[in-house]
């Protein structure tokens, strides 16, 4: 029988690694072509990686909380049938060349996770993965404290989950040698950044305590995050969608039969905000220290609910090109995708805006927090019946119209109130001006 390497398959540009959270398969377990083998998580996203043969399973190279990068070989599949009878890809001769170029890559990737490190860690006789490292460096804990920590992995490695624990009761608990650090360190670093007193939590007996999960503690820390960066201001405003209610009403069924996908009215609403993005390019933009990038494509992000209630935002890439119909089937692909736990990691990355519906549990306006390293987020309020002035060439009158509230976060550093506001009105333009006679 021939053997075959399960690798960890690209999962996105921007994704160099993932950390194994769960092996679903032990070694002799039979496995079909396309099923699960084991589970990873990236920074946002757990993932499945499926067999690509039937086979047995004879060898697993990682345990669960090793970091692997993309490419590395994860277990080894026994392949059911004979070997085929052509030389193996490993034995085929290769041009020197060739060979020469993928060991220069080799070396440069592990030079470039060892320069995340600082000179300290080159001291160190435990191994930390360039994961750990980048956690310890955002939230400034000292080489001398993470030598400290007890690691449960493999040789008493730090994993990315003992780390995170870590984090969760420094707060509470005084760092080794903090009395001589402090006496040590100059009176500008203190007032750089004082020291802050967690908050005491009092338990009783009849209390549930419950873990935060995984996710849910990456959300929290993005969320503390994004509100420290950056200067939030809202604009809200409110928008006669009644065009928009019964276009809707009149066409969804044909809509439905024709393309085989629900006409819900988060595509019409995307697609008003690709207008409007493509009007006010400085909304499509993320701030690097001093410098403003422009993004070139404008790529939605969908606020989306998980099966644990956590939200992830997959992305509809190159929003502004997709006609309604295109932009229905992404809204629900990406939807369904969500609830069924199936979204790759590839579909979270590049957003540059973020809408999200917060009238989907009856909220009429929201002030959403932005989605670093994006400048703006729309929050789209409950549709609702209210008696409203309509004006007339005969006169004003009172009418019942569909209404909700549109409301517009945005970073304070860049955009400013003028810009927010009129994005936002412009959306409500193009929601207002809806074309109630529109084919579909």
């Amino acid at each position: 029988m021939a053997k075959f390497e399960l690798k960890l398959p690209k999962m996105g540009e921007s994704v160099a690694e993932a950390t194994i959270t769960n092996w679903l398969k032990e070694v002799g377990d039979q496995i079909e072509a396309d099923e699960a083998v084991l589970e990873i998580a990236t920074d946002k996203v757990d993932s499945e990686v499926p067999s690509e043969v039937d086979g047995v399973l004879i060898e697993k190279l990682f345990n669960e909380d090793d970091v692997v990068q993309v490419g590395q070989t994860i277990a080894i599949i026994e392949a059911e049938g004979e070997e085929e009878a052509p030389t193996p890809v490993a034995e085929q001769e290769v041009p020197s060349e060739e060979i020469k170029q993928a060991v220069e890559q080799v070396e440069k990737s592990v030079e470039e996770a060892r320069d995340i490190s600082t000179s300290d860690f080159s001291e160190s006789t435990r191994f930390y993965s360039p994961l750990v490292k980048n956690i310890a460096k955002e939230e400034g804990i000292s080489f001398e404290e993470l030598e400290n920590i007890e690691g449960s992995g493999k040789d008493g490695r730090v994993t990315k989950n003992d780390i995170l624990e870590y984090l969760e009761t420094r707060s509470s608990q005084p760092a080794q040698g903090a009395d001589s650090q402090k006496a040590q360190q100059p009176a500008a670093a203190e007032t750089k950044q004082p020291a802050r007193p967690a908050t005491p939590v009092t338990v009783s007996g009849e209390d549930e305590v419950v873990e935060m999960s995984r996710m849910g503690k990456m959300i929290a820390h993005h969320m503390v995050e994004s509100n420290q960066k950056s200067a939030h201001v809202q604009s809200f405003i409110e928008v006669d969608v009644t065009n928009i209610w019964n276009w809707r009403k009149a066409n969804k069924d044909a809509f439905e039969k024709r393309e085989g996908e629900k006409l819900t009215f988060t595509p019409i609403f995307m697609e008003a905000v690709a207008k409007a993005i493509k009007d006010f390019p400085m909304i499509n933009i993320s701030l690097d220290g001093d410098k403003i990038i422009k993004k070139k494509n404008i790529n939605l992000g969908m606020a989306a609910a998980l099966p644990d209630g956590n939200l992830i935002v997959p992305v509809i890439k190159n929003a502004d090109q997709l006609n309604l119909v295109g932009m229905a089937k992404a809204v629900n692909d990406l939807a369904k995708r969500a609830r069924l736990n199936k979204l790759k990691p590839d579909d979270i990355q590049g957003g540059t805006y973020t809408v999200t519906n917060v009238g989907t549990f009856g909220s009429v306006m929201g002030t959403p927090i932005i989605n670093q390293p994006q400048v703006g987020i729309l929050a789209l309020g409950a549709i609702q019946k209210k008696p409203a002035v309509i004006e007339t060439p005969d006169g004003d009158f009172i009418g019942i119209r569909y209404k909700m509230f549109l409301s517009h976060s945005y970073d304070h550093r860049v955009v400013n109130g003028a810009l927010g506001g009129q994005f936002v009105q412009r959306v409500a333009q193009y929601l207002e001006k809806f074309d109630k006679n529109r084919d579909i």
